[in-house]
């Protein structure tokens, strides 16, 4: 048996009594028994709970509702029947405004209490105008029922138990019913099992463009079925005129990647084509685009608008991905140069400004920290940088590149307020001062909050 740990005011089985006063970014309830905090999912600022305490660590314990004595003012019923076992949403059962109020919340407490930061503007944060249906992506993995029917839904939290769910409110209802066709028509083929690596159906994976509405299907399975595959192919294109695409992508390793090496066509284009940002793109399944294509579009403006760039002015556009944030300013600046690591991004990203016409850009594949040091080591002298780096945030070589260039702006979009904050802490002790911090709410209902942040150079 495990010993009960030292000056710890609760043990594991033990039922107690909170009022929950704060929130977490995983969606859980903070409550304090004797001083000591007690994390508890699916609770809301205000609630009085019955907790049964499951996990007992030196800092904290964990446990689960037994009962809701008195609810928050901010509690909702969840909208969705899988809330509680689907490790998609986090806040189903919590108004919209008191999710954008802990978002706000997330972010402005990164950045004071990680950052010790206070921007000159604090600005409102930038919630979704639409809840539901408004992602443009969704991967469903494929398994089975007791009898052997194919089944597709999304993974419990932290796990890969598949829940079977196609009715998910974050995506189009589109979606849900394409996915029941999929089902039908894809059930002679077994769905792959990854503790055995057998079986051949592993994700249907659908993408829609926002604005031209086309619809690309993707069947992701562990072996080369084209041939069988080109019928049922061409029966959803007739049944569902917005399917212009379907692709199969073949993924034989035992992984838990969801795309392999190799795709091919099975019916209609190998791409769909939608507008971001004024910018014609060309998606592929691969194709690295914005799920939430309306907030992301709001969110490229506010980088505009505060990146402000001249037509005199060279913008360095690091971690561009395929390029839509530099492009979408190209009208603006006298200059764009992108830099981003993954080859096939930089090769969408030029692609993207010669569809768009726009000749002032350049795209370079490369590590942005290296490129951007190399920049330094030159002269170069970017008048604004644009930094939207993956979670992990940046690395030194970026930030020392950052401030040996000394521009004069530096916009940053992070989809991690702790290493954002981490990282313009970094860049306020040489030599720039944090002027705007906004918020932006591009996944409502689940943990992630993005922000943009704006630095000028210290005169």
């Amino acid at each position: 048996m495990k010993p009960q740990l030292q000056n710890v005011p609760v043990q594991k089985n033990q039922c107690v009594t909170l009022s929950v006063t704060g929130q977490t970014a995983e969606g859980n309830g903070v409550g304090r028994y004797e001083g000591f905090a007690v994390f508890v999912p699916q609770t809301a600022v205000g609630d009085t709970i019955r907790v049964k305490i499951v996990k007992v660590e030196k800092r904290c314990a964990y446990g689960i509702v037994e009962e809701i004595l008195t609810p928050s003012t901010d509690r909702i019923i969840p909208d969705c029947p899988v809330f509680s076992q689907c490790g998609g949403c986090v806040f189903r059962h919590i108004s919209y405004e008191a999710e954008l109020r802990d978002k706000t919340a997330f972010v402005r407490d990164a950045f004071s209490r990680i950052g010790g930061l206070a921007p000159k503007e604090f600005l409102p944060i930038f919630g979704a105008e639409t809840i539901d249906g408004c992602r443009n992506k969704a991967q469903y993995p494929c398994g089975q029922d007791a009898q052997g029917y194919l089944q597709f839904g999304f993974y419990a939290a932290r796990s890969h138990r598949l829940i079977p769910h196609m009715d998910c409110r974050l995506q189009p209802p589109l979606f849900a019913e394409i996915l029941r066709r999929c089902s039908d028509l894809l059930s002679a083929f077994p769905p792959y099992q990854e503790k055995t690596a057998e079986g051949i159906l592993r994700h249907i994976y659908i993408r829609q463009g926002y604005h031209s509405q086309e619809v690309m299907v993707c069947i992701v399975a562990s072996k080369k079925i084209l041939k069988p595959l080109k019928p049922i192919g061409e029966q959803l294109m007739a049944e569902f005129p917005q399917i212009v695409s379907v692709m199969l992508n073949i993924n034989p390793k035992p992984t838990n990647v969801i795309l392999g090496p190799k795709t091919v066509c099975v019916s209609g284009k190998e791409t769909i084509s939608d507008v971001f940002c004024g910018i014609p793109v060309s998606l592929s399944p691969q194709s690295f685009y914005q799920v939430n294509t309306a907030q992301a579009e709001r969110l490229f403006a506010e980088v505009r608008r505060l990146a402000a760039p001249q037509k005199h002015e060279l913008l360095l556009d690091l971690y561009c991905g395929t390029g839509v944030i530099g492009l979408s300013m190209a009208d603006a600046a006298g200059r764009i140069i992108g830099v981003e690591v993954v080859e096939q991004a930089v090769l969408d990203a030029r692609e993207n400004a010669a569809r768009a016409g726009i000749q002032n850009a350049e795209f370079f594949a490369g590590d942005a920290g290296k490129i951007a040091a190399q920049f330094a080591q030159s002269g170069s002298k970017p008048d604004v940088m644009v930094l939207d780096p993956p979670r992990k945030g940046c690395d030194t070589v970026t930030l020392d590149a950052c401030i040996a260039m000394a521009p004069n702006r530096i916009v940053m979009v992070s989809c991690n307020p702790a290493t954002a904050a981490r990282d313009v802490k970094y860049l306020t002790e040489h030599g720039f001062s944090l002027d705007v911090l906004r918020p932006v709410d591009l996944f409502p209902r689940t943990g992630h909050v993005e922000c943009v942040v704006l630095m000028s150079r210290k005169k």
